[in-house]
């Protein structure tokens, strides 16, 4: 998963290759890299480079103006999104136990486990 993430993230398409694949003009993705929705990388002759994934926000930003949003209702759909990447990030991960726990919980609601009286003795009765 991290490869396929990182190979969409690579900064190989020049902006007349964007302008042809998001039918967008030079001026429009500027202003959209203006407004903080996209972050091309520059090349050594300081040329903009663009991911799949830049293309993927211009084309997304395309059908949300054709819906009506407006430019400040876009900045604040992505603002959402990395507000909730940052939340999940901070979220910490369940460890076994947790798992555990949560399973054995569950099972109980389920009454697919009876709860055992911890004063009750586990061996046979003689």
């Amino acid at each position: 998963m991290r490869e396929k993430e990182l190979r969409r993230s690579l900064a190989v398409f020049p902006i007349g290759t964007v302008m042809k694949l998001t039918d967008l003009t030079a001026r429009q993705i500027r202003y959209y890299e203006e407004q903080e929705l996209i972050h091309p990388e520059r090349s050594e002759g300081n040329r903009r480079m663009y991911s799949l994934n830049d293309i993927d926000v211009l084309l997304e930003i395309k059908d949300y103006l054709s819906d009506g949003l407006n430019m400040a209702g876009i900045k604040r759909v992505y603002q959402m999104r990395q507000e909730e990447i940052k939340a999940a990030k901070e979220k910490p991960s369940l460890t076994d136990k947790d798992v555990r726990r949560i399973f054995y919980d569950e099972m109980l609601t389920q009454g697919g486990l009876q709860q055992q009286n911890p004063y009750q003795s586990q061996g046979p009765k003689l």
